[in-house]
């Protein structure tokens, strides 16, 4: 009897992680996952960046089920309550007002990232009555139809069936290599009025694109785009929906860029425990909305509030943290550094920042069949970019030295016995 029967029987095709990773897992802890048949993987996947604190993370699984056995709410609308109240103090004193951004309100937005980014394009829309947005090349933003229209991955594109309007392309930092001045072409557009670039209500940029192959933004590209805003009286917003909450050894991707965005979007790890929940961080005088005129049934987790406060004050209230990720970040690139010494100096290299890592290929079928072999021996690990050619890290911040030692090892392997068959077959 087929083991997904039940599942290829009543769930839908659009179904995608689970025929990367076809086994039925039961329960997760830290930095694993475990079929239940009792099989330990290593998770360098963590919920495509949802678990930056690991599975279950005992400190917030403790403070969440309290709160459940104290009848806490469970669902409010956007209604006052004593864990928003407890989520805003904490991440305005904890997280914002260190940053210098005290000066910046939370907008509570549907429960996911996309939904984030849609309030965000809307209300940018809405403050300076222009339709056009700026997006990057090898961008992701969600797949609703807004998000989607500043997204550049085709597959994602090509399921919209209606045209994807009012955003203009641009190139990322880098796309056309280290010569050429993005920031400068984009300039140069924006000044001709014959260009064909409608006056934009804003750019959307990631400082670390995920889902686009790991490709990074420079300090200097960040504030050099910071400046351009500012001269076309655009806003800058920072989809902050991965990179975010640590992943990068800061809370934000852009904190020591020496830049200052309008709108920031959360979502992802900002729960702490893979529980829905996603907010607009926008400057005071940008919160222009009416009462309900962006709503939502599900604006706000309260069972997200409760595990967002308890995270960021257990993770965020000193630096140890992030200096823990930093380490950590270092150590995965050491590791990466050797696999590409050893098994393609001149086809591999390593792309990304602190614990947002991976290995570019030389095409996406090989950076399927590594993560194939990689899992076959108890790694679960993904690919990302524009040809799915990057074998991509996003494992918990709080793994053990020991499992980042193991999983490397698991890759190295990977990569070997891969590599290995790629030049068997070119020699043949």
């Amino acid at each position: 009897m087929n083991t997904f029967e039940q599942f290829e029987k009543n769930e839908s095709d659009i179904r995608s992680y689970c025929r990367s990773f076809p086994v039925i897992f039961k329960q997760a802890r830290g930095a694993e996952l475990i079929t239940r048949e009792g099989k330990h993987y290593i998770d360098f996947l963590a919920g495509a960046g949802t678990l930056n604190y690991g599975h279950n993370n005992p400190v917030l699984k403790k403070a969440l089920i309290q709160y459940l056995e104290d009848d806490g709410l469970t669902h409010g609308l956007d209604m006052y309550s004593d864990a928003k109240e407890r989520f805003l103090e904490t991440f305005n004193r904890v997280i914002l007002q260190p940053r210098g951004l005290d000066k910046y309100k939370v907008q509570f937005s549907g429960p996911t990232g996309a939904n984030a980014v849609e309030a965000a394009l809307k209300l940018a829309r809405k403050v300076t009555g222009r339709s056009n947005i700026i997006s990057f090349t090898n961008g992701f933003h969600g797949c609703t139809i807004g998000a989607l229209a500043a997204t550049g991955n085709g597959h994602h594109r090509g399921a919209a069936g209606v045209p994807l309007t009012d955003v203009s392309r641009m190139p990322y930092a880098n796309y056309f290599g280290d010569k050429v001045n993005t920031i400068s072409m984009m300039d140069k557009m924006l000044s001709d009025p014959s260009s064909g670039i409608d006056k934009p209500a804003a750019v959307i940029v990631e400082v670390v694109q995920g889902e686009g192959g790991l490709n990074t933004a420079s300090a200097d590209w960040m504030r050099k785009l910071e400046k351009l805003c500012r001269k076309h009286d655009m806003l800058l917003i920072v989809d902050d929906i991965q990179a975010g909450c640590g992943r990068t050894g800061t809370f934000f991707s852009f904190e020591e860029m020496g830049i200052k965005p309008d709108i920031i979007t959360l979502s992802k790890s900002l729960s702490g425990f893979g529980l829905p929940f996603a907010i607009v961080v926008m400057r005071n005088e940008l919160d222009q909305w009416k009462p309900g005129e962006h709503n939502g049934t599900f604006r706000g987790n309260n069972h997200a509030f409760v595990t967002a406060a308890t995270a960021i004050e257990h993770f965020w209230s000193d630096d140890s943290f992030a200096k823990s990720v930093q380490a950590k970040g270092q150590h995965i690139r050491e590791g990466m550094q050797k696999i590409v010494r050893k098994h393609g100096p001149d086809s591999l290299y390593i792309k990304g920042r602190g614990m947002m890592l991976g290995i570019n290929c030389p095409d996406g079928d090989i950076a399927a069949a590594i993560c194939q072999e990689a899992f076959a021996n108890g790694l679960v690990i993904e690919t990302s970019g524009n040809h799915s050619q990057v074998v991509k890290c996003l494992c918990p911040l709080t793994i053990s030295e020991e499992q980042i030692d193991k999983a490397l090892k698991i890759l190295d392997a990977a990569f070997a016995k891969v590599m290995a068959e790629q030049v068997a077959n070119q020699a043949s």
